[in-house]
């Protein structure tokens, strides 16, 4: 299944998000891709603030931590910008997310070999006109 979403602000962005969070079968594992800036921890703002049911929650970049967690951990939330090396992934509770209701991963190309065979996977381009093209291939 492939859709798509053009999205002209952050509020459209997280409009997808939510449409998205709605439409996936859980337990899942949601793999953000796109360039540096592009929308992906706001999407993921917005996904998680929408699963949780908090539209205010106070929801933390993982940029420098790799991992937040919430909801007495079923949900994970990584960024792996700075990862050095897929094996750091054990350190941060790999083996345990993947077992969680939902883990988004930001950055997933620098896991290697770790990322998992069934993924949910999510491109947000940055578009000329400053729009972002949001795709979800499931």
């Amino acid at each position: 299944m492939t859709q798509e979403w053009i999205c002209n602000n952050e509020d459209e962005t997280g409009k997808a998000a939510r449409a998205i969070a709605d439409m996936v079968q859980y337990p899942c594992v949601i793999c953000l891709h796109g360039d540096l800036g592009a929308g992906k921890t706001s999407f993921s703002r917005a996904m998680i603030r929408h699963i949780l049911g908090d539209a205010d929650m106070v929801v933390p970049s993982p940029t420098y931590t790799i991992v937040q967690t919430y909801d007495d951990d079923a949900l994970w939330h990584f960024d792996l910008y700075r990862l050095d090396d897929p094996e750091q992934l054990y350190d941060v509770g790999w083996e345990e997310a993947l077992n969680a209701k939902l883990c988004l991963i930001e950055w997933p190309d620098r896991m290697g070999g770790l990322k998992p065979q069934k993924t949910v996977d999510i491109t947000i381009e940055t578009l000329q006109d400053g729009a972002r093209r949001i795709t979800l291939d499931a």
